[in-house]
């Protein structure tokens, strides 16, 4: 891999601060994400990473056909894309009820799913399908406690029930496990298999219960490298379509590629020492430490001293050297958050940024 990989040829066509994606290493990490799961039929990828139609569209052309998403704008956008299997990985309330159905009624080609962690939840999208039945997943807590029914003695019975509700159709499981963030893999498998574990003894229960076998969606990014190895368990990693620093300085047995960086130039030299950048934190996600936001690959030696809205400051040992106006490429420590700050990317392909792609999932309504 050559290590000056990401500069572009045409450096006067880049804004700053902007976002750019790299093409062939989206490629890269589609591919190897088929290649872990074994097969693409076993991916529900997440789209909440890059909300962008150009990338669901080369994960259609790679065979995959399930995806994953967390908004109703983000439902829409896959349904545009082409994508006819896409699973709302979120409890539906309030208004995103009759939303949904007005979703599933433009697009009736889409088979369209949501999440339910309660029989009270269930009864009241049962009560309010109409003529079009709801398809959920019952959303199982096995540990991260931040959604879910717990994997207490009720599950069995609850999914008894939710399975003859009306107007509802029970589709499966869905187990996001984000709390087991182990760095070693063996670690992180032993965690994982610990906490699957009620996941097993529920879908024997539901065999026994003479209900359908349940489909099976688990996991993340992190965890996608242990569900792989479940026979049966569809796998729906999202972060590693485009990776971090976060990611890639953690998970050493996922040799995901970066494939999207920040641009940013030099605005000012305010002092000896000191250079300002055109990163604001309204341009990547802030919302961990100051040292823990950003990684600038052609700069050594530097601190970050303090950020704004629009500015970005720097300690350097090169300051005399440094330009008003040289660009520097930074990969953020979480990607996810920072693409919902960019109403668009430029595309770099062949070492040359062209086009851009919108990210037009990141508002929270698109038409519906």
């Amino acid at each position: 891999m050559s290590e000056n990989w990401y500069k572009v040829n045409n450096p006067g066509e880049v804004l700053s601060p902007s976002l750019l994606v790299y093409k062939d290493r989206i490629a890269f990490n589609i591919d190897l994400m088929i290649k872990i799961a074994g097969d693409a039929d076993r991916l529900v990828p997440h789209v909440k990473t890059h909300k962008m139609a150009e990338v669901i569209r080369m994960q259609l052309d790679a065979g995959i056909s399930k995806f994953k998403c967390a908004t109703l704008a983000e439902a829409e956008l896959l349904a545009e894309a082409g994508a006819k299997w896409v699973l709302i990985a979120y409890q539906l309330v309030g208004p995103n009820i009759p939303r949904l159905q007005k979703l599933k009624a433009r697009y009736p080609q889409v088979h369209f799913a949501s999440l339910v962690d309660s029989l009270a939840t269930a009864q009241g999208l049962s009560a309010q399908s109409g003529n079009s039945p709801v398809r959920v997943f019952l959303d199982i807590n096995n540990g991260m406690n931040r959604s879910g029914h717990p994997v207490d003695g009720t599950l069995a019975d609850l999914y008894q029930k939710m399975a003859a509700l009306p107007n509802l159709h029970l589709e499966g499981l869905h187990v996001y496990d984000g709390h087991i963030r182990e760095s070693h893999f063996e670690e992180r498998k032993a965690h994982s298999n610990q906490d699957f574990a009620p996941v097993h003894s529920l879908i024997d229960q539901i065999k026994e219960m003479g209900l359908p076998a349940p489909m099976v969606i688990a996991g993340g990014s992190p965890t996608f490298t242990v569900h792989a190895k479940r026979p049966g368990v569809y796998c729906s990693p999202g972060t590693c379509l485009l990776w971090d620093w976060g990611y890639g300085d953690r998970f050493l047995d996922q040799p995901f590629q970066y494939a999207a960086l920040l641009a940013t130039r030099i605005i000012s030299k305010p002092s000896p020492g000191i250079v300002t950048i055109d990163l604001g934190h309204k341009a990547v996600a802030a919302e961990n430490p100051i040292d823990r936001r950003f990684r600038i690959l052609n700069l050594e030696d530097y601190e970050v001293l303090s950020q704004s809205e629009e500015h970005g400051v720097l300690r350097v040992a090169n300051w005399e050297s440094l330009r008003v106006g040289d660009l520097f490429y930074a990969v953020p420590y979480h990607i996810c958050p920072t693409v919902a700050l960019h109403e668009t990317v430029t595309v770099v392909e062949k070492r040359t940024a062209l086009n851009n792609w919108e990210v037009r999932a990141r508002k929270r309504v698109i038409s519906i």
